[in-house]
């Protein structure tokens, strides 16, 4: 691998190395509203994908979760509330994020069953064959190489664990897609403004979100990193899409 390679940031071509600092930017920016501006952005949509994304799921009493780019642990809350007894990892590059999480847990009472940790998901801290259940929700976008992502999440998945992707992803028909580009481009990044006061942080989202692989070509992917019985399920015509995956 050489230095000099390249990777998008947004629409902008930037050197892989500059990747997650800049990523990192972008969301200790927005760390105290992000959760406020995930609620207007998705006219509050984003709670029934990720309440859709628990159903999949199926949470269990006594598994272990790795939540992945976990932010303030809105997975992993949901995770917890429906596993009963249960531990969940909340693992992000960002710590502000984790410390809007923490504030949470705090409230919530929650703080022995949740761990939060600074990490890369490309170079995950922790040991092979340690975890139940993988989750990554709005996050592997943001990765400088997804792949590497994929692959270190079979690594610390035990035999039998699960793995699940939620993220932004293609509108199958091209006239609405067309319109949520409109939406998308000229609504969020003023959303932005107004309720973070960071506009480019929110025209970098919209930006990434055009830059991810489509269905299929992420399903090859999870499947590339060698997980078994590996399919997805669009939510709201495609808008969003959840990806599973089992390390058999």
């Amino acid at each position: 691998m050489t230095d000099n390679q390249t990777t998008h940031f947004g629409f902008e071509t930037v050197p892989e190395a500059e990747k997650a600092g800049r990523v990192q930017g972008v969301f200790s920016s927005v760390a105290s509203k992000y959760d406020v501006m995930n609620d207007a952005m998705s006219l509050g949509i984003h709670r029934i994908w990720k309440d859709a994304m628990m159903d999949w799921l199926a949470p269990r009493p006594g598994q272990r979760l790795l939540d992945v780019a976990g932010g303030t642990g809105d997975i992993s809350f949901r995770f917890l509330k429906r596993a009963g007894e249960a531990h969940a990892t909340v693992l992000d590059l960002t710590e502000p994020m984790l410390v809007e999480g923490r504030k949470r847990a705090e409230a919530a009472q929650q703080q022995e069953s949740l761990d939060w940790v600074v990490g890369d998901a490309m170079a995950l801290p922790f040991a092979d064959n340690t975890f139940d259940v993988y989750t990554i929700s709005f996050g592997i976008r943001n990765v400088t190489r997804p792949q590497e992502a994929l692959n270190e999440a079979y690594r610390v998945l035990k035999p039998g664990g699960r793995l699940m992707v939620l993220e932004f992803n293609k509108i199958p028909n091209d006239m609405l897609q067309k319109m949520y580009d409109v939406y998308s481009f000229n609504a969020i990044p003023v959303m932005g403004q107004v309720i973070t006061g960071d506009r480019d942080s929110y025209q970098y989202l919209v930006e990434s979100i055009r830059k991810f692989p489509d269905q299929d070509t992420f399903l090859d992917m999870v499947k590339t990193a060698g997980f078994d019985n590996a399919k997805y399920r669009n939510l709201s015509l495609g808008i969003a899409c959840l990806h599973s995956g089992w390390k058999l």
